[in-house]
């Protein structure tokens, strides 16, 4: 057993480094996971860029880690379940446990946790918090999943984005039998956001993308999507079209029951999701936009009667119900899988889910710390 422990560091604005740290010892209270897989996402693309925590110290990135509990401490084997052999998903916050916020149940509100996996430097012992690595430590705090060992690795890897589809169009949007839901955005949370939806009963699910995301949409008409809207265009292709106008052709002029922004880094959408929406709908905001603000006549909210919720993350609930999606094998989510690289080639694999490398069509992309 290797006493070193091999990790891609992020040391800058598109600068990963790969670093090897001291094998992290496990007491009575934590453990350590073996690395299978780290899915990515557009927040991955976003701190590589810096356009995220621009002045952030070192750390190990990776925040959506799967794997097999190599050695966990007796307590907290019992706290959370499992035994040496299992397979578990891992929640980004880690939180304490004991304060108010975690006591209530808000536990992502934590004021007292450690960090996060993914973001916390690595000056904080024992360094290797994120799922880019081969070894992980799991904190006292972690908030750990069981996951089924027989499903394929790169499927399992999906749980966060899984967990985001649940999360953001059932818990906060309330998608019910026969909405119509507008997702702008076709992104593997797009995607997930369909599965969801049809999974709950939605009547009809709009689905928005740009012409380099042809892949992404006929993936999304796969999963469910009734409608795919290509809302650019230039003078040698198809005119762009009107997400809005559209949405109320198709709704006879209601709008959406449902509305989720989910684009990174544009503004246009936001108001689009709320001139979109039906009088007394919802909009839920989880596009990050780089910390800018954006403009919003509060005017449409005031007299649509808008309910407008903002997604953080994805909580305990969302994740136990998507991996429970996931186990029941019941979409063919291989399908979303495009892409699989090795520790080494961390970088190369953000910039081709960020769609920088000519010829890559990716969907779902994740790093196997054992390639």
């Amino acid at each position: 057993m290797s006493d070193a422990v091999r990790a891609a560091v992020q040391v800058g604005p598109r600068a990963i480094e790969i670093r090897e740290f001291p094998r992290p010892q496990v007491g009575t209270d934590d453990g350590l996971l073996r690395v299978e897989a780290n899915g990515l996402c557009g927040s991955d693309v976003e701190f590589y860029k810096g356009h995220l925590r621009r002045d952030m110290p070192a750390f190990v990135p990776g925040h959506e880690p799967m794997g097999i509990v190599e050695e966990v401490g007796e307590n907290a084997a019992e706290r959370w379940g499992v035994q040496p052999g299992d397979r578990v998903a891992l929640e980004v916050v880690i939180p304490c446990r004991s304060c108010f916020d975690c006591l209530t149940g808000n536990y992502q509100a934590c004021r007292n946790r450690v960090g996060g996996h993914g973001v916390t430097p690595v000056e904080v012992a024992p360094a290797l918090w994120g799922g880019f690595a081969e070894r992980m430590y799991l904190a006292p705090g972690a908030v750990v999943h069981r996951i089924d060992n027989t499903l394929p690795v790169e499927v399992a890897a999906m749980y966060n984005s899984m967990g985001a589809g649940v999360r953001w169009a059932l818990h906060y949007g309330q998608v019910r039998l026969g909405d119509t839901v507008l997702v702008l955005g076709a992104g593997q949370r797009g995607i997930a956001a369909v599965i969801a939806c049809k999974a709950a009963g939605a009547g009809t699910v709009i689905v928005t993308g740009l012409q380099a995301d042809a892949h992404k949409l006929a993936l999304a008409r796969e999963f469910g999507a009734d409608h795919t809207l290509v809302v650019d265009g230039d003078a040698t292709e198809d005119a762009a079209e009107d997400a809005v106008e559209r949405v109320r052709e198709i709704t006879d002029g209601r709008g959406a029951d449902v509305t989720l922004e989910l684009t990174p880094m544009a503004a246009g959408p936001v108001t689009d999701a709320m001139q979109a929406t039906k009088h007394g709908g919802r909009v839920v905001l989880a596009g990050i936009k780089g910390g800018r603000e954006i403009p919003v006549n509060t005017d449409l909210i005031v007299n649509r009667a808008l309910t407008v919720q903002g997604a953080y993350g994805v909580d305990a609930k969302a994740m136990a119900e998507a991996i429970a999606l996931i186990e029941s094998r019941r979409f063919p989510l291989e399908r979303m899988h495009t892409h699989t690289f090795g520790l080494d080639d961390t970088a190369h694999a953000i910039e081709v889910l960020a769609g920088e490398v000519p010829g890559e069509q990716a969907v779902h992309v994740s790093v196997h710390p054992d390639l």
